[in-house]
């Protein structure tokens, strides 16, 4: 399993924002902010869960204006003062499951062009699959034989899939469709209009608290330069 999350919006060096403020947003950005979302997609797609993991953190920008705001990006309104950086802008993982299957990934916010690529590769014994959240209509599905791209239509599919795909063949269903979808199971799941199997797909408090102990052994990781476990 391998892949990668690339954002650019870090790039220039005046970009700031609360979340490089390890005070306000935490001791890890670019992990803790994307990486985090690519461990808890692969998770859910693979079936496998990370046991350990050996990471290496890098700051491209070891200074960016002082800035006390919620600004996610572009210039900070006090371009004058600049701070010591102590948040990642890049993080680059190697992990084992619990399984023992292996898993790489890169994640950075200084990936220049890279405005939300959340990709990832897991490769079987009988063939290989590809998704990309910058082109989020199409799954590849690689074989010994040759590949093929499945485009998403409501006509094809598991019947949970129809269900999910909104709109018709062809009307790019996008970013915000996802979350509407969340949001209207998550109201589903309350009212208790849902079956077991369409609530396996919403996120719990334990997700929450996982995706925590994942961050927090990535810092680990890469304070102590050794193989980490993730807490269970």
């Amino acid at each position: 399993m391998h892949g990668s999350y690339l954002q650019d919006w870090m790039l220039s060096p005046d970009a700031s924002g609360w979340r490089v403020d390890p005070e306000l947003g935490g001791p890890s950005r670019a992990f803790a902010d994307i990486g985090s979302h690519w461990c808890d997609l692969v998770e859910w797609v693979s079936g496998e869960r990370f046991g350990e993991v050996m990471a290496r953190l890098s700051v491209a920008v070891p200074t960016r204006p002082a800035t006390g705001g919620p600004s996610f990006s572009g210039p900070a309104a006090d371009a004058g003062a600049r701070v010591p950086v102590r948040t990642e802008d890049s993080a680059a993982l190697v992990l084992r499951t619990t399984e023992g299957t292996l898993a790489s990934t890169v994640v950075s916010q200084v990936a220049a062009g890279r405005k939300n690529r959340l990709w990832f590769e897991l490769d079987g014994a009988r063939g290989s699959a590809v998704f990309d959240q910058e082109n989020p209509e199409t799954v590849w599905l690689g074989g010994a034989d040759g590949h093929r791209i499945l485009v998403r239509d409501p006509g094809q599919g598991s019947a949970e899939q129809r269900r999910l795909s909104h709109l018709p063949a062809g009307h790019a269903q996008g970013y915000a469709q996802c979350f509407e979808a969340f949001v209207a199971d998550t109201y589903a799941a309350v009212r208790g209009d849902l079956t077991p199997e369409q609530r396996d797909g919403l996120p719990t408090f334990a997700d929450g608290l996982r995706s925590a102990r994942l961050v927090e052994a990535v810092l680990r990781s890469a304070r102590d330069n050794a193989w980490t476990k993730v807490e269970v």
